[in-house]
């Protein structure tokens, strides 16, 4: 069945939409100039007000977009239209992508055999006219200026008004009418297929497959909408910020040598990142971008595919202000000011190393940073990685992949991950070791689009081979085997929570946490340095969302390689006599052994373990001994988890929420069962019984699904293992995409929990939500996706950002 990629509503709603994304989130920045970086999108109906007219339409009572739209728009539109994959590429974080509009081009296309020409925002047209150009159309009214023609050439206003006319059911399930698959066939209709759309498609209103807007609230679009949609621009930053901004420039665009090579090197890694001055305004971001502007002067962003691409001409490092509503799912934070300045400079400029040549943009070494940044010390590299490590992993997670099963499949549901010592681990800092196997460490991300078969099958698995190979024979020279137990690890010099970290999978998701969360897994992935590098040149700095189908299977493939070389340094933390057994029971299946023996054929890498085991219980022991490595790093005792001698309540938990950890304690013992008819990712909500809709305390319920192996692309579902699933139970919020809402009161939860436990099937899994679920149709579904949501920014208002409504199951 076919989905309407847009929703069904009326302009004055796409109004109303607008306005929620001005005012419900203090994201809206203000730029570092005084000017708009983005020079004014040129809208045809001249949408962007001056202040002055701001201040007069305030003053004759008209809608305000900051204050009465952009809160509408942002918490009930931008929910489901803040992504790469939010339908039609109609993006709705800001007002300027709004008037951009919509395209009927998918980007997430399987069947793509070229690369497609990129649609970034702000980035690769400056204008509205230059969108129309790239085959965007409007949603918003260019006719004539007239309050009815207005509302009448809305796209949004008539999706509204289609809402209103057909709202949905009060409870239960939908119907099959509705379509939630993410790779359902998209229907964007055009002004002029919009007539036939609402009569083909009449539940198809927006917000598509959830409940309309309040009266009011569709009022307050409509009506803006109606006046023209017009917003107002951003208003100059403070003058701590721009003075802050000053000194950052200033540092990224020295020009000797030494400190070009650093910036780039810096830039390389930051590019993707939500750059935030530590201590100001918890809602102002910046992106780091290349310019063919100094500092001073308005920003004009170079428009490269990747960080490496060759610029084309003078360019500086300039902060560009990020000016647009914050969502959740690519919201990675790297925090910057005076003392990260200090500490780069400690890095990397300090200490005595000459840089002789400038490496150039080649596209055959530009890829390599290996090659590239060699005369950076390999230490200071490391070091930089290692200081805000959460950053750098989440990057594969917060990026531009806003849909990516087949590439997440190549990680397991929950693992946890640890990092060699930069002064212990040779493999890490030996500069010679890492430039003579620079051509082995070559990524397909070097090809571009342009990765042919041989490549996806021989070239870079066969690299990964030599690499191996040499490294294997790197550490068998070496005089003791300290690099085969926990002690090699780096236990964050005390203090620093990088050191321990916990990645969770949500089938075409994945997010991060700090320390071990959760139940012992599986696996853990041990992390070097020209790993670490390799894993984001990989999946962040070389990928290209916009790419052919072969690049992103070469991406895919090449992190299999990554993920398997990970895995292995932690085996090698096990006697040798007992890994080839445990690298089978990882990878289960006779087409997985025999993958793996044609690309992994180094598990286990060199001597025996540096560990003295004292029973046949080995993982029990090599689990232990990581933990007391990583100490207060993997995160205090609690109730939940690691309980040696109850209670263990958390440090900051209240008494209401000890309560509650005791109650929920059952669930975290779970193994197979009914885990599987529970939702991937679900928030739940416990309070005390009557409390408020602003009230209560926030759970995340993690399904971890176990698979016999993850060496293949496809067919998860020919190697699922049901009866190995566990359920994590995490205070707060876990991932980006809720995949539904239960809400329970205190004294309800042992029946909650008792339900869970003994989910026999699809009756019994309805059941548990007929009770406690909050269904796409339930008449205050807004309210609690308002709660989580706030609730979120207010535990974490630096690095919460809105979630994504768009995988809500319908059950």
């Amino acid at each position: 069945m076919k989905n309407m990629s847009f929703w069904p509503v009326p302009r004055w709603a796409l109004l109303a939409v607008a306005v929620f994304i001005l005012a419900g989130y203090p994201v809206f920045q203000t730029q570092a100039t005084g000017v708009d970086p983005y020079a004014r999108l040129g809208t045809p109906l001249g949408r962007q007000l001056t202040p002055e007219q701001y201040v007069s339409q305030l003053a004759a009572g008209q809608v305000s977009f900051v204050r009465d739209v952009k809160p509408i728009i942002d918490n009930r539109c931008v929910v489901c239209h803040g992504c790469y994959d939010g339908p039609c590429q109609l993006k709705l974080e800001s007002p300027q992508a709004l008037d951009r509009g919509a395209s009927k081009v998918l980007i997430y296309d399987g069947e793509r055999l070229k690369a497609m020409a990129p649609s970034r925002m702000g980035v690769d047209a400056s204008t509205t006219a230059e969108w129309r150009q790239k085959g965007f159309y409007p949603v918003l009214n260019e006719g004539n200026n007239t309050p009815q023609t207005h509302l009448d050439n809305s796209i949004v206003a008539r999706m509204l008004l289609l809402k209103q006319q057909h709202p949905l059911p009060t409870s239960g399930m939908l119907s099959d009418e509705f379509d939630f698959e993410l790779n359902r066939t998209l229907e964007c209709p055009t002004l002029a297929e919009f007539d036939d759309y609402a009569q083909q498609h009449p539940g198809w209103g927006m917000p598509y497959g959830f409940p309309a807007l309040k009266p009011a609230e569709s009022r307050v679009l409509l009506n803006w909408i109606k006046q023209g949609a017009r917003y107002t621009a951003a208003g100059p930053l403070s003058p701590a910020t721009l003075a802050a901004i000053t000194r950052w420039e200033t540092f990224m665009n020295g020009t000797r040598l030494k400190e070009r090579l650093v910036a780039r090197y810096l830039f390389e890694h930051l590019f993707m990142g939500h750059l935030h001055f530590k201590g100001h305004d918890p809602q102002e971001f910046f992106r780091l971008v290349r310019s063919t502007t100094p500092p001073g002067e308005p920003i004009k962003e170079i428009p490269a595919l990747r960080p490496y691409d060759d610029p084309g001409q003078r360019m500086f490092y300039r902060l560009k202000p990020l000016q647009q509503t914050i969502v959740d799912k690519n919201h990675d934070v790297y925090e910057i000011g005076d003392t990260r300045i200090q500490r780069l400079r400690e890095l990397f400029i300090l200490p005595k190393y000459e840089v002789k040549t400038w490496p150039g943009y080649q596209a055959d070494i530009a890829a390599n940073p290996f090659q590239v940044f060699e005369a950076l010390p390999t230490q200071s590299r490391y070091r930089f990685m290692l200081d805000d490590a959460f950053f750098f992993i989440s990057g594969f997670m917060k990026g531009p992949v806003c849909r990516g099963q087949v590439a997440l499949n190549v990680i397991r549901d929950q693992f946890w991950i640890v990092f060699y010592d930069p002064e212990k681990d040779r493999i890490s800092n030996d500069a010679g070791f890492l430039q003579s196997e620079a051509n082995w460490l070559r990524l397909p991300s070097e090809k571009g689009d342009n990765v042919g078969i041989d490549d996806l099958v021989v070239t870079y698995t066969e690299a990964q081979k030599r690499y191996l190979a040499a490294k294997n024979k790197f550490l068998a020279q070496l005089p003791d085997n300290q690099r085969n137990s926990p002690e090699a690890l780096w236990n964050g010099d005390g203090t620093n929570p990088n050191a321990a970290l916990t990645a969770f999978r949500h089938f075409d998701s994945a997010s991060l946490m700090w320390g071990f969360v959760g139940g012992r897994p599986q696996t853990v992935w041990a992390i070097d340095y020209p790993l670490f590098e390799r894993i984001h040149y990989l999946l962040v700095a070389g990928f290209n969302v916009f790419g052919s189908v072969t690049h992103q299977a070469a991406t895919r493939l090449y992190m299999d390689n990554l993920r398997m070389e990970a895995e292995n340094n932690f085996l090698s933390f096990f006697p040798a006599s007992a890994r080839p057994g445990i690298y089978r029971e990882w990878n289960r299946g006779l087409l997985s052994e025999i993958n793996s023996a044609l690309v992994n054929p180094y598990y286990g890498y060199g001597k025996d373990s540096a560990m003295i085991f004292k029973t046949r219980d080995y993982a029990t022991e090599v689990f232990a001994q990581l933990q007391a490595r990583l100490a207060a790093l993997t995160g205090p005792e609690n109730t939940l988890y690691r309980c040696g001698q109850p209670p263990c309540n958390r440090i900051d938990a209240t008494p209401f929420a000890a309560r509650a950890e005791r109650l929920l304690k059952p669930l975290t013992f779970l193994k197979g069962g009914g885990i599987h008819y529970l939702p991937e990712l679900s928030f739940l909500r416990v309070h005390e019984v009557g409390a408020a809709l602003d009230q209560g305390t926030v759970y995340s319920l993690v399904q971890n699904k176990a698979l016999a192996n993850v060496s293949f692309m496809f067919w998860e579902r020919a190697r699922r293992l049901p009866e190995e699933d566990t359920l994590t139970v995490v205070p707060g919020f876990v991932g980006s995409y809720p995949n539904f809402f239960y809400d329970v009161d205190l004294a309800h939860l042992p029946d909650f929990v008792s339900r869970a436990l003994n989910l026999g099937g699809e009756e019994d899994a309805k059941q548990l939500v007929e009770i406690y679920g909050i269904r796409r149709t339930h008449p205050n579904f807004w309210g609690y996706s308002d709660f989580f949501n706030r609730q979120h920014r207010l535990s974490n208002p630096v690095t919460a950002g809105l979630f994504d409504l768009g995988r809500y199951e319908n059950r």
